[in-house]
């Protein structure tokens, strides 16, 4: 059993920052983990252009000054809100400038921020999605039906039904991210389906099933969309993380709320993770007896998807006991960690 594991230093496919005060909080964390983060664009307003997704990136590098993380250590790479209203000349310029890596897909009303999403893909983003097909700029894809007549635990493999595979007939060559994947559907789905197909798994989704939320009372710091599920699908995620599919690669989807806004009579869906990600993501690797498989997960696939070269330096995880802290500042409020004052056994150094 090794004490210490080295691997190529990784990158957050899935990543949300927030903006403000709330952004100066969280910055560095992420910055501490991973050398690039693809970070969401559902702010308020949304970050819909290339104009808007610039200017995000200066605030972000901004904040990553003002927390004393050195230049060129953390690269965030952005992405464009998908809306019904999109233009497919937006994507050209995205494609041209450089630092939009992807398009993200909210279906209107499926999580955080997600009320200008897509009310109907096919129907009104047809030209946007084959100009993204002709340039090669991925889809980011929150895989969730919005239909309240659907069971929220059921909600991912109706997606698959109901929009995936529509989309992926009728866009064959659209490069895709199935992202924060939950279910043993999902996984099935993206292993087997034909052409340039991806997804992303957060560490809660591999660590936790639904019980988690449920221990000891309601527990609104281990709720997120997508759902925590049954734990068969907690064993199919792990399995395709650990397993030899290229496919699958990390993707936090950390994102913050004050802790006031998740113990709420509505509280906020979301877990914060990016203060401890690599401890949580070794941990279920760990218990998995797969620690040799991390660092493709965490190093290699994200990059070879997106086309970009895989970071030449490395960090060092140490097995050793890590208390994760009760809570962090959040500008005048605080935030309150996923699984808060328990123990992990690996610790980035």
């Amino acid at each position: 059993m090794s004490d210490s594991l080295s691997i190529i230093r990784p990158d957050d496919w899935h990543l949300h920052l927030r903006d403000g005060p709330a952004l100066r909080a969280v910055v560095a964390d992420s910055a501490r983990q991973f050398a690039r983060a693809v970070v969401m664009p559902n702010l308020k307003p949304p970050v819909t252009t290339v104009a808007l997704a610039l200017a995000y990136r200066d605030r972000i590098r901004a904040a990553l000054v003002d927390a004393g993380v050195a230049t060129g250590t953390f690269a965030p790479l952005m992405t464009l809100y998908l809306t019904d209203n999109t233009r497919a000349d937006e994507i050209d310029r995205a494609h041209e400038s450089g630092a939009v890596v992807a398009v993200k897909l909210y279906p209107a009303g499926a999580t955080t921020n997600s009320d200008a999403g897509v009310t109907d893909l096919l129907g009104k983003c047809g030209s946007v999605i084959e100009r993204m097909q002709r340039v090669g700029m991925p889809l980011l894809i929150h895989g969730e039906v919005a239909d309240p007549a659907v069971d929220v635990f059921d909600r991912e493999a109706v997606f698959i039904e109901r929009v995936m595979k529509p989309l992926r007939n009728a866009y064959p060559e659209l490069r895709v991210v199935f992202e924060h994947l939950t279910t043993k559907d999902g996984v099935e789905y993206v292993r087997d389906a034909q052409g340039p197909v991806a997804a992303t798994i957060t560490a809660q989704h591999l660590l936790y099933n639904r019980n988690a939320i449920f221990q000891g009372g309601v527990r609104p710091h281990w709720y997120c969309l997508p759902i925590l599920k049954r734990e068969v699908h907690r064993q199919a995620l792990v399995e395709a993380a650990t397993g030899d599919s290229p496919r699958f690669f990390l993707g936090t989807d950390s994102a913050p709320h004050a802790r006031g806004l998740k113990e709420h009579a509505c509280g906020c869906a979301g877990c914060y993770t990016a203060l401890h990600a690599m401890e949580l993501y070794a941990t279920a690797f760990d218990r998995a007896g797969r620690l040799d498989r991390l660092e493709a997960f965490a190093s290699l696939r994200g990059p070879d998807f997106y086309r970009l070269p895989r970071n030449t330096a490395r960090v060092t995880l140490r097995r050793e006991t890590y208390v994760i802290a009760q809570e962090v500042p959040y500008g005048d409020d605080t935030l309150v960690p996923l699984a808060a004052g328990e123990s992990l056994d690996w610790r980035l150094v």
